[in-house]
């Protein structure tokens, strides 16, 4: 991964460098089609960005797509004689690297190697790119009190614990609490596409900061996306719904709907991931002595509205969950502890999640009458590659 070690590296300056003309630069790997037309399009239309800020998103795309392409990007910068005369500081930085410029055709040829090809490429990474700073945006609706339904005693407890792990991995973590069902519509659609961050104050946003949760008096100077979008809905629920502190509902297919793919879209090819903790049903779920687990992933060359999405909801449907008023959920207070072991370690997400479903999985609603009351958290993905967060130390 030379080349694109090699931008990593130097990603500060190199982005500092191309702010002198970023319409030059764009054009340039458009023109070496290093991006698509649909990715050059949305680098160009970026809205509420200053140059700075578009170039950053440029630089992260090339780093997204792979090694190839960022060994194409940094020949682009050392050979091409507009670039190095419109970006003459380029040549303080140390791009240069043997292993990225062309081989001459006098090197060895593969027909006479007894190892592997030198031309042969490596396969494209399998694993989402998360390059950003912050690595995201992580969105909690925390509905604690309700008109005609019960008070959800120890939630708060759940967000903390989400607000310490999505923070410790690199998030920026806001959170809206007691949301009507069209206060959670309407936050989420501005969330989706951080079109007009001044409808926030509506809905009472806080940030987590430090060791808590504090509000947010008006509307951030700036909010990205980042290369990952994190939502965890927590509140009453019944079958495929969850509910609005006015008892409406609101169903998750809606929710998830809201974010799917689209030309505008700056979550596009980027995965999305849902943490639902409400209630599926009424029914109590019941033990017995087997168990069976199995998981399924496909992937396809184009990306449909739904692909790179992770739902993971509390219970399987018609199924009550668990929370204690004082400790948190069971299944909130799982995720969080799976993320922060799994995380160190390097797992993807679905790898976790399913470590998750085993440990709730194995708990008791009555101590005293083991399989009298389960639960069982139900995890459905469309993600085409590894999802794996991992913690930021600065």
């Amino acid at each position: 991964m030379a080349a694109k070690g090699t931008i990593r590296r130097n990603k500060t300056a190199i982005q500092a460098t191309l702010c002198a003309d970023y319409s030059l630069i764009l054009n340039k790997v458009d023109e070496k089609q290093l991006i698509t037309p649909r990715e050059y399009r949305n680098l160009r239309s970026i809205n509420r960005e200053d140059v700075e800020g578009h170039v950053v998103k440029l630089v992260d795309k090339i780093m997204d797509k792979g090694e190839d392409t960022c060994k194409k990007f940094l020949e682009l910068l050392q050979t091409d004689e507009e670039v190095k005369s419109t970006y003459p500081d380029l040549k303080k930085i140390q791009l240069t690297n043997t292993s990225l410029l062309p081989t001459p055709v006098q090197a060895s040829s593969a027909e006479h190697s007894d190892g592997p090809s030198p031309q042969k490429r490596r396969k494209e990474d399998d694993q989402y790119q998360l390059n950003s700073r912050p690595t995201g945006l992580c969105v909690i609706i925390n509905n604690e009190n309700f008109t005609y339904m019960n008070q959800r005693r120890g939630t708060n407890r759940d967000a903390q614990s989400l607000g310490e792990v999505f923070s410790w991995l690199g998030f920026r973590v806001l959170m809206c609490k007691d949301q009507t069902r069209d206060q959670m519509d309407q936050a989420l659609k501005c969330f989706a596409s951080l079109s007009d961050l001044s409808q926030l104050h509506e809905f009472s946003v806080q940030e987590w900061s430090e060791n808590g949760f504090t509000d947010i008096k008006e509307a951030p100077p700036s909010l990205n996306h980042g290369d990952a979008f994190i939502c965890c809905i927590m509140s009453h629920g019944e079958s495929g719904v969850v509910s609005g502190s006015d008892g409406k509902s609101l169903p998750i297919k809606h929710i998830t709907r809201t974010f799917k793919a689209t030309d505008q879209s700056a979550l596009t090819g980027k995965p999305k991931v849902f943490l639902i903790q409400a209630c599926q049903g009424k029914q109590d779920h019941r033990g017995v002595l087997s168990e069976d687990l199995q998981a399924d992933d496909c992937q396809s060359q184009y990306i449909p509205e739904e692909a790179d999405f992770l739902v993971a909801i509390a219970t399987v449907e018609d199924y009550k969950s668990f929370r204690h008023i004082t400790d948190g959920s069971w299944f909130i207070q799982s995720v969080c502890q799976q993320l922060k072991e799994g995380c160190s370690r390097g797992d993807d997400m679905t790898t976790i999640l399913s470590r998750v479903n085993n440990e709730v999985s194995k708990k008791e609603g009555v101590k005293q009458q083991p399989g009298k009351l389960k639960q069982m958290p139900e995890v459905k993905f469309t993600l085409r590659k590894r999802l794996v967060l991992t913690p930021h130390c600065d």
